[in-house]
């Protein structure tokens, strides 16, 4: 089976956040499991500094291509490289115009950009003469493309028994831009419509996405089932609810070659399940470099964009209650600015039991992964969550609000049966928050026995891509079924 996976971010290329991390790691899985995967993404400016970094080469391969059909005279090239350890191919969309801001998010026009990529994948296809069971396509950024194959390439013989799947990685982000972007995209006027891609006057890539491609999923099944509703659809519940039979909900994995306790060179010191000890001494090396006192009182960490999703809100109102427990907290991320200054605040107030680290550090975070005793995060709503699967691969413990792929995946620890992975409450609310943290500091202080089951517990879990690419395998062919 031959799949094309498209993304605006795939890890090491360009990374801004998880979606980087499904990317570069799904079809490395696919690959073991006889699939053919090929990616396709941007050539973002990042792209040529972390050729170096990351040890790849980049081989231009086609240029100046055109798109017969777009408001546009922009051509552009496609350059070849493959995922770092394995043999997937990477092809790399590059236009000067479109991609070469400072961050792979900013540029010209966010619309056009999406627009651009989107058609410049199918014309890439066409100039490369290939053909796919699958095109896997990732948020809104590529949610044209299902539309693409189901109006302007619907008589394309490489497309004729091609499906597309669509996944959602967060619903928040729909791509809703003004109508004057139709005539750019060169979409046929029909789709201007209610039961198109129009959406409250203005156009809307992701429910175009919802409505045109073969298969939908979702990042964790309670996910699925929540953006259905009012509460978590973002004005899409509806339309969701229309393709209700083919929304499925797949958990992420994360990559366990790399986020590996027992080889990772970014930790202080490598452990195992068998010796924590070590694991321990992390969390004394941490103290030392973020300049906390080095004892033996509960660490608890947050890595998180610093926005209300995330739980800030509730967590603003209860962290100085949180601070009379004796622990120390460590924060890394950015955001609002609110928030940011929230942090540097307490940090100055109580330095010996805050450091806040307002800056994005892959190396810093994997530290605090295996140093922390315990991973917060409080999230209004999480799809999947990223944070909670690599907390509890080093033996931190995750305090989470059950929503989303956070309560797919914690479990509350039961000390009747010694069974659970963490701790974590369903209300939002500034109160169980805290109640939930304090649960869970008394384990540490006071059961011992109970504690150490917990991190072993925590370390057990699997949620390696092993899982979840067989359970896109089954995906890909409900999509590819289709078509035949």
């Amino acid at each position: 089976m031959k799949i094309a996976l498209v993304s605006y971010e795939v890890f090491p290329f360009a990374k801004v956040g998880g979606l980087a991390d499904v990317v570069g790691a799904l079809p490395k899985y696919l690959e073991k499991l006889a699939v053919s995967p090929v990616v396709f993404m941007p050539k973002h400016k990042i792209t040529e500094d972390n050729a170096v970094k990351f040890s790849y080469k980049l081989e231009k391969i086609k240029e100046n291509l055109e798109i017969p059909f777009l408001n546009t005279k922009e051509k552009f090239d496609i350059y070849l490289s493959k995922i770092p350890g394995s043999n997937v191919p990477v092809y790399f969309i590059s236009n000067n115009y479109y991609f070469s801001a400072e961050k792979v998010y900013d540029g010209p026009d966010l619309a056009e950009q999406a627009i651009y990529f989107s058609a410049a994948v199918l014309e890439s296809i066409k100039a490369l003469n290939m053909t796919f069971d699958i095109i896997h396509v990732n948020d809104w950024q590529t949610a044209l493309i299902p539309v693409y194959l189901k109006t302007l390439y619907a008589d394309n013989e490489l497309f004729k028994k091609t499906s597309s799947i669509l996944t959602i990685h967060n619903l928040g982000y729909q791509g809703i831009f003004e109508s004057k972007y139709m005539k750019f995209a060169g979409l046929p006027s029909f789709l201007y419509d209610i039961n198109g891609i129009e959406f409250y006057g203005k156009i809307n890539f992701l429910k175009g996405g919802i409505l045109f491609a073969d298969v939908i999923n979702t990042v964790s099944p309670t996910y699925a089932q929540e953006i259905q509703t009012k509460e978590y659809g973002e004005k899409l519940d509806g339309v969701l609810r229309l393709r209700t039979s083919d929304l499925y909900g797949i958990l992420n994995g994360i990559d366990y070659d790399v986020y590996n306790p027992e080889t990772d060179p970014r930790i202080y010191v490598n452990y195992s399940i068998n010796d924590l000890n070590k694991k321990y001494e992390n969390k004394r090396k941490l103290q030392e470099e973020l300049n906390l006192p080095v004892k033996d009182v509960p660490v608890i960490s947050m890595i998180s964009r610093l926005v209300d999703q995330k739980g800030l809100d509730i967590l603003a109102d209860v962290f100085r209650y949180l601070l009379l427990l004796d622990v120390q907290f460590i924060l890394l991320g950015t955001g609002d600015e609110k928030y940011e200054s929230m942090f540097k605040t307490l940090a100055n107030e109580f330095p010996e039991k805050v450091s806040a680290n307002i800056k994005f550090d892959i190396n810093l975070a994997q530290k605090i992964y295996a140093g922390s005793d315990m991973f917060l995060m409080p999230s209004r709503y999480e799809p999947c969550g990223l944070g909670q699967l690599y907390s509890l691969r080093y033996g931190t413990i995750p305090i989470v609000r059950y929503t989303g792929g956070l309560a797919d995946t914690v479990k509350e620890y039961d000390e009747k049966n010694f069974s659970g992975n963490g701790f974590g409450f369903k209300e939002y609310d500034s109160a169980y928050l805290l109640r939930s943290v304090a649960k869970a500091v008394d384990f540490y202080e006071n059961k011992k026995v109970h504690w150490k089951k917990i991190v072993e517990n925590a370390m057990k879990s699997d949620f390696s891509w092993d899982r979840s690419a067989r359970e896109y395998v089954k995906l890909y062919e409900r999509a590819k079924s289709k078509k035949q």
